[in-house]
């Protein structure tokens, strides 16, 4: 596992609940070139005085060179971890999804609020539809696995599509490759409303074609 080494001064942010650290925050970062060069790897941060401050998630390609998992020394960033801040999110908004007609898109895990920085899943036609999942960031693209295994679990929704933004996932070394991560892929052009109109859009890239 790498080790962050904060610059004196600079975790008071991390203890304020700041997700982000960025490079000028950090002194030094230890460990395997291996780990150093994955993106989204996981590393403990520590103070200048070497005690505990965060688990985060390292990418040197990145603008933002850490992103906080937890504030939590007994909290270790794993599967369970993941896929209870994905069922956490779902619950959340268990209510919005329930009341939402098939044809809007419902956001269902939200990045940074809800303990998954740089993650995006929107619901369309509920547990008979697709979750579209945005994975922008490069910790939570480690854990793709056990984030496609939560959704399902948590909506009982069988296909999971994955959405690429370039100009996000090139900024953080990652590759560009869309496509179905579980059952079946969304159609390209399905009906949307948004702000009671409905819109020809493909959820797959979120374009929305022209009436």
């Amino acid at each position: 596992m790498l080790t962050i080494t904060i610059k004196q001064g600079k975790e008071r942010s991390i203890l304020a609940g700041d997700p982000l650290i960025y490079i000028s925050a950090i002194d030094k970062v230890e460990g395997k070139p291996s780990a150093r060069n994955k993106p989204g790897a996981t590393a403990v941060v520590l103070s200048s005085s070497r005690q505990f401050l965060a688990r985060a998630a390292y990418n040197a390609k990145s603008q933002v060179a850490a992103r906080v998992w937890t504030l939590r020394e007994d909290e270790p960033v794993d599967h369970a971890m993941i896929k209870r801040r994905v069922q956490a999110g779902v619950a959340l908004r268990a209510d919005a999804l329930r009341s939402a007609d098939p044809e809007t898109l419902v956001l269902l895990v939200d990045g940074d609020k809800d303990g998954l920085p740089g993650l995006l899943v929107h619901s369309y036609g509920g547990a008979d539809g697709y979750l579209v999942c945005q994975f922008n960031a490069g910790g939570v693209d480690q854990w793709k696995v056990a984030v496609v295994q939560a959704l399902i679990k948590a909506t009982g929704c069988a296909n999971v599509y994955e959405r690429c933004d370039p100009l996000m996932r090139k900024g953080e070394g990652l590759t560009v490759a869309p496509g179905a991560l579980a059952g079946d892929e969304p159609p390209k052009r399905v009906m949307v409303r948004e702000g009671g109109r409905l819109l020809p859009m493909d959820i797959r890239t979120g374009f929305t074609y022209p009436r």
